[in-house]
């Protein structure tokens, strides 16, 4: 293996994003957290590694192979001779630039920096795309099947909404959802046992789920005490909803998703969650899309109450009015759908595998310890 010790800026030029224009187009805006929306205009070209600049994604790595404008509260970054973009991408990810960041309150990092930083790297030009090929092989397959969920979702949102919204029958009951469910109030659990240390529960809080509903994963506050009533331990399947939206736009309140299965984690049942029990003859299923319709939206945003953080409560999310449809085509959906459900939880579970493959591989193959055949 060819290695050299170098600086950072030896082998990555960076440059400045720039402010963010105004045009509407199909062109990705990258900022410190990603994509921020689409604009006709374009900075950077070709491949092009973009690094959150300032605050808390500072030193977030991104990677775009098509043009892209790179706004300022981002750099850009382009290899320097024959370095490989890609793999640069990941020995960035891999140094967790954060660490080297300027500033506590208001992170930094700047051109200056990243140029100064003491860096021990493959001078090889094939074994960089060969790491950059095995460490691609594995993102890839994880996005695979993240679209895959994504359509499963979507084919039961579908089926949903023209089974129970198009295909409404005049003559179904309008009925309040009380009559087939109660919602219970979560735990008060203390905040000094709440942390981002990795523990074997994990406490779920507004922040797991997304615009839309369903359960996001990405976002983990742990809960590191064992001393609560242990009534508030959330099974798999469970089916919970948002009582507490910190944004003005009540982007996720009122949305319901469904406790997944994660290694052998423990899920907590926090106190601005509301945990869905279900009485007989009516299906979990039906339930958590019935909560993900625009309808329901506009209900339970119209009953919220507070401005800067809007709140729902038990009683306005079970006084919610809709078509019963008959018992038959309910089941007909819980059987589809649960069908849906168990794909998407195999290929939850394939994702966690490829992901703990790839952040096992990615220091070992940066530092040379695990070798790639040429």
């Amino acid at each position: 293996m060819s290695r050299k010790q170098c600086f950072l800026g030896d082998v990555i030029k960076f440059d400045n994003g720039k402010t963010r224009p105004n045009s509407d187009g199909d062109h990705p805006i990258y900022g410190g957290n990603g994509i921020l929306g689409y604009t006709a205009e374009t900075n950077y070209y070709s491949e092009t590694i973009i690094i959150g600049r300032v605050g808390a994604y500072c030193g977030s790595v991104y990677y775009e192979n098509k043009p892209i404008w790179v706004s300022d509260n981002a750099l850009a970054a382009k290899p320097k001779e024959f370095n490989n973009a890609k793999y640069l991408y990941y020995f960035l990810i891999n140094l967790q630039l954060n660490l080297f960041a300027e500033g506590s309150s208001h992170p930094l990092v700047t051109q200056t920096l990243l140029n100064s930083i003491d860096i021990e790297i493959s001078d090889d030009e094939n074994e960089q795309k060969a790491i950059a090929g095995v460490l691609s092989s594995l993102d890839d397959k994880i996005d695979l099947l993240h679209r895959q969920n994504k359509a499963l979702e979507a084919m039961a949102e579908t089926l949903f909404r023209q089974w129970f919204v198009e295909e409404k029958d005049e003559s179904w009951e309008v009925i309040k959802l009380k009559e087939f469910i109660n919602v219970k109030h979560g735990y008060a659990f203390k905040g000094e046992h709440i942390s981002n240390s990795e523990h074997d529960q994990i406490l779920v809080t507004p922040g797991n789920f997304k615009i839309g509903g369903g359960f996001k994963i990405e976002k983990i506050k742990y809960y590191h005490d064992k001393d609560y009533p242990k009534s508030f331990i959330l099974k798999k399947g469970d089916l919970i909803v948002t009582m507490t939206d910190l944004s003005k736009e009540g982007d996720t309140l009122g949305y319901s998703a469904l406790v997944p299965e994660f290694d052998d984690k423990i899920f907590l049942h926090n106190q601005r969650i509301g945990k869905v029990l279900i009485k007989d003859n009516m299906s979990k299923f039906f339930l958590y899309y019935l909560m993900k319709t625009d309808e329901y939206q506009w209900y339970i945003h119209g009953s919220a109450s507070g401005t800067s953080i809007r709140h729902t409560s038990p009683t306005s999310i079970c006084n919610y009015e809709f078509s019963l449809p008959p018992q038959e085509k309910i089941n007909d959906f819980e059987i589809y759908s649960g069908n849906l459900y168990e794909k998407i939880t195999y290929n939850q579970n394939q994702i966690r595998t490829l992901e703990k493959l790839r952040d096992t591989l990615l220091p070992k193959l940066m530092s040379g310890e695990v070798r790639v055949k040429l």
